[in-house]
């Protein structure tokens, strides 16, 4: 599908979201507009899937009569392998367009009570196999009683039918396996949402800009990655987008606080393409219950954006954890942003590297995150590069934020490099955006360890030392621009010329009272 293609589907999609704007706000209209297009996208692969199946019996998937013998025998086969491939089932009275069809119609048009319950039996057909946990819970933010949508139940029934026959109307052209139009779009309007929902977007979404560096860094060299993982994943983007730097990945692993958020990742991996077997994510508080399942995994990339300077319980219960005991010290209990630094480290496995954003001040703030920094660098040396990115370039947050790089068994053990990327941007609106040539410049930079005058040096790690560990880029990359001398005798002539200017000046005015025969000032 050609640019334009995909450009009018973005647009499509977003206008057909615009219908339910006024009655919501940004992220509760989110919420249904994406779990809509993904009901959507289960409906048309499962459709695609069992027209598959049935071609050399000549016979169409939603043709099949559902109250036969015949019909339910077929449909028992269906499923089996349908659940066993794709992960779920859906029958052909409960595909998309049937339901959409049914709220277009003039009378008998209440779908409300059908859509609730084809939702939830989506879910119960994973029941008791491998993508149980993967589909479990994922439409519970799709309230179909919300007040919200309208005050009775024919106007939020008429307005569903509305957003859903809408919907029918957009191909999404998933017999076209070569194409990720429908995954492009969706994380389009992932982008668009987070624009709109201020400070909130920071819980579920990296710019494009950001997580296309992240992604560039932990994938330099790779033509394949066996494991990526995002300890604070939010929408998932971020995995995805490491996927696009490589030919394959083998497995995404992830962790989302946020059920809503959660619900929102896995969706995003389905309809990417990603087989249910192959991401495994979980819904808990990655630093006080880090998932059990991955306590022993040890990952080929990670790429994370945490929340930054977040609150945790830093309990004293937790200087026992593998995480965090070598370290002799606990992150600070306001400002998480090391122990989420700690928690990546422990994942990492040798060889492999780990990108994350994080706010300015860790780079120099004192107390235990200048003993953790000291640890990182002076015992582990385990970090690469230090990256300063421009303020103002996150969704609710102004603060200048930076890129720290780290790796286990480093190709350059003495050195540590610095690149100051605070002044390459444009002005967007409110906000700040990288362009193409910023980013290129930064990954380039990092993968050849260039030093460049005023934006980037290859520091040595004595001298990280010397400077007590404080990370401030400033300290390392000078950016000071040196003025022009000052030719002190041309500014003592043009003095003097203004001084008789003035003397001329109020000989004019002192002329000019007398004549009026007032009193000249003084």
């Amino acid at each position: 599908m050609s640019d334009d293609h995909k450009k009018q589907l973005q647009s499509q999609l977003w206008n057909i979201a615009n219908t339910l704007r006024g009655k919501m706000g940004a992220d509760e209209f989110r919420d249904y507009i994406l779990g809509f297009i993904f009901y959507k996208y289960l409906s048309e692969r499962m459709h695609l899937f069992a027209d598959e199946i049935l071609k050399h019996d000549g016979i169409q998937f939603d043709a099949i009569d559902e109250k036969t013998k015949a019909g339910k025998e077929m449909l028992k086969a269906i499923q089996e392998e349908s659940v066993g491939r794709l992960g779920y089932f859906l029958k052909p009275s409960e595909l998309f367009h049937k339901v959409a069809e049914k709220g277009a119609q003039k009378t008998d048009n209440f779908i409300l009570e059908d859509l609730g319950v084809i939702l939830k039996h989506i879910e119960a057909s994973t029941m008791g196999h491998d993508s149980e946990d993967d589909f479990e819970g994922l439409f519970e933010d799709l309230d179909l009683g919300s007040s919200k949508l309208g005050k009775t139940e024919n106007q939020k029934n008429e307005l569903i039918a509305k957003v859903l026959t809408h919907l029918d109307k957009i191909d999404f052209r998933l017999a076209d396996t070569n194409a990720d139009v429908l995954g492009d779009a969706y994380e389009y309007l992932i982008g668009q949402f987070a624009s709109g929902a201020g400070k909130k977007a920071g819980e579920f979404y990296t710019p494009q800009e950001v997580s296309t560096i992240l992604a560039k860094i932990v994938t330099t060299g790779k033509k394949s990655l066996k494991s990526v993982y995002d300890p604070t994943c939010g929408s998932g983007s971020l995995l995805l987008r490491v996927a696009k730097e490589v030919e394959d990945v083998g497995s995404f692993y992830g962790q989302e606080m946020n059920p809503t958020t959660y619900n929102l990742a896995r969706m995003n991996m389905i309809l990417h393409g990603v087989h249910y077997k192959r991401f495994d994510l979980k819904n808990e508080d990655t630093l006080e219950h880090p998932a059990p399942e991955h306590a022993d995994l040890r990952f080929e990339a990670i790429v994370a954006n945490p929340p930054f300077s977040a609150d945790w319980s830093a309990n004293a219960i937790l200087e026992n954890d593998d995480r965090f005991s070598a370290y002799g010290k606990l992150a600070p209990k306001t400002k998480a942003d090391f122990a989420f630094v700690q928690h990546m480290v422990h994942h990492l496995d040798s060889g492999a590297t780990m990108a994350c954003v994080l706010p300015h001040g860790v780079l120099f703030r004192g107390g235990a995150e200048e003993h953790i920094r000291r640890y990182l660098i002076e015992d582990c040396n385990h970090l690469d590069a230090v990256i300063g990115l421009p303020a103002n370039i996150f969704y609710g947050t102004t603060i200048p934020t930076c890129i720290l790089v780290l790796k286990k068994q480093r190709e350059n053990p003495d050195e540590i490099l610095f690149i100051d990327a605070s002044e390459g941007f444009e002005k967007v609106g409110n906000q700040n955006k990288l362009r193409f040539e910023d980013i290129e410049r930064i990954v380039s930079t990092y993968r050849k360890r260039k030093s460049i005058t005023k934006f980037s040096r290859v520091a040595k790690r004595s001298e990280v030392a010397e400077n007590d560990y404080n990370l401030n880029i400033a300290r390392y990359v000078d950016t000071f621009d040196v003025e022009d001398p000052v030719d002190l005798d041309e500014v003592v002539e043009k003095l003097a010329a203004l001084e008789k200017d003035l003397d001329d000046t109020d000989k004019v005015i002192a002329g000019f009272c007398a004549e009026l025969e007032i009193k000249a000032p003084c």
